[in-house]
């Protein structure tokens, strides 16, 4: 698989030819000459530039992070992944866990159960993983939250930031459906509740 360095060099001779070009076509005629090698000087910066525009056309994958994320790609597709506890300040305060068992719930103290992975399927939508089980965060389309051995469509969710500077976390499959802790602990149908109920409200935290 090519990298990032062969994808550049195979743009080194188009652009050579761009610069060069106009002097090319004149019989061999040296080029112009600047005085203090400000020609150099002025050849290495358009060289850059188009180095830089070449490399933001290129697949994201292909390109070196500090490219991509001056392109403006941003973290969602560089597929940075976070690990996070999701705290929920519902009755004496809840992280959403997932048990080994595929049950989704919440514990108020920190767990290895409650070790999330939160990786950006697209922007503003991320899935939720459980480190220790292995299982995806998922939403059936009743509203009902249950663990996934396997990433599906029901393991996707926009995430939303309120203006308390909390996380909401809303079905991509069934609109308007949230994940939510009731206040001992248990999980409430995503069908009942808005981003209005504070049982919706999650703040990522280590």
């Amino acid at each position: 698989m090519s990298g990032p360095g062969t994808a550049a060099a195979a743009l080194l001779p188009a652009v050579l030819l761009a610069l060069l070009g106009p002097w090319a076509g004149r019989g061999g005629a040296a080029a112009p000459t600047a005085p203090n090698g400000t020609l150099e000087a002025e050849l290495e910066r358009s060289w850059e530039s188009l180095l830089a525009r070449s490399l933001t056309r290129l697949p994201v994958a292909s390109q070196p992070k500090e490219a991509a994320v001056q392109s403006g790609a941003g973290d969602y597709l560089l597929g940075i992944k976070r690990l996070r506890r999701l705290y929920c300040n519902v009755g004496i305060g809840f992280h959403l866990q997932v048990l080994r068992d595929g049950r989704i719930g919440g514990a108020h103290a920190d767990t290895r159960d409650s070790l999330l992975e939160l990786s950006p399927v697209e922007r503003g939508v991320v899935s939720i993983f459980g480190v220790a089980s292995r299982f995806f965060v998922a939403m059936s389309s009743k509203g009902k939250l249950y663990g996934s051995a396997f990433f599906t469509s029901e393991c996707k969710f926009k995430e939303i930031l309120l203006p308390n500077n909390y996380n909401a976390y809303e079905s991509y499959k069934y609109p308007s459906m949230f994940i939510a802790l009731r206040k001992n602990g248990k999980t409430k149908n995503g069908n009942r509740v808005s981003p209005t109920n504070k049982v919706t409200h999650f703040l990522p935290r280590l």
